[in-house]
């Protein structure tokens, strides 16, 4: 991963005027650029180039940006910033289970969008230093791999649950709040509702280990156990 300046940064977008105002902001900062037009460019792009973040338009020709999203997640998990002027908050949500870092909606200020790579850059930049591998209990997590496993046996979880999941293990028996366990969500994040749906998806995942995730009456919720 690059650091904040400098990075390379791969625009998805097939409206071409778009696009070029987007690679004219970020080259002024110092960005290097890559643009595709539609889905199979920009998977092609993706895989030779890792680029350090992805600006990625849900609306282009096929495969649609849903789609390459998750086929980026499932390979990788490389930053994604997704440009949308689909609002409906199914869409936002689906795309934060997808893993989505961030979202910007149309109409937006290029400078909004060049903020807003910064700040995820910088989110992830932050995290380099980190332990890659935690265990916790029968619970491990490899963040190199993106796996999961409880008791030996891998786990199938979606990007946010990985997410929150890396959340409580980093930080074995403290109590988080809703608000806090938002951060995971990024700059769009759902109201402190949706956090109790997440929590009860990720202890039906997490099998055996669900447990281990206990809620703390008033404040939110913690993962019991100490680092191995």
């Amino acid at each position: 991963m690059g650091a904040v300046a400098g990075g390379l940064i791969l625009i998805v977008e097939d409206e071409a005027r778009i696009a070029e105002v987007l690679e004219r902001f970020l080259r002024a900062e110092g960005f290097r650029t890559e643009r595709a037009a539609d889905g199979r460019r920009a998977l092609e792009l993706w895989r030779a180039a890792r680029p350090d973040l992805v600006l990625l338009d849900l609306m282009i020709p096929p495969p649609d940006g849903l789609e390459v999203l998750r086929t980026i997640r499932l390979e990788a998990q490389t930053p994604v910033i997704v440009l949308t002027a689909r609002v409906e908050e199914i869409d936002r949500l689906l795309g934060l289970e997808l893993g989505a870092d961030d979202y910007v909606t149309k109409p937006y200020s290029p400078r909004e969008v060049v903020a807003r790579v910064k700040a995820v850059l910088r989110r992830v930049n932050g995290r380099m230093g980190a332990p890659q591998r935690y265990r916790v209990g029968d619970l491990e997590l490899d963040l190199e791999a993106f796996q999961a496993r409880c008791r030996g046996q891998a786990l199938a979880l979606t990007a946010t649950q990985f997410r929150l999941l890396h959340a409580f293990m980093a930080h074995p028996g403290k109590a988080f709040s809703r608000s806090e366990l938002l951060d995971v969500f990024g700059e769009e994040a759902p109201d402190e509702r949706t956090i109790d749906a997440h929590i009860k998806n990720l202890r039906a995942r997490l099998g055996d280990c669900g447990s281990l995730i206990q809620t703390v009456r008033g404040v939110g919720y913690r993962l019991a156990g100490e680092k191995a």
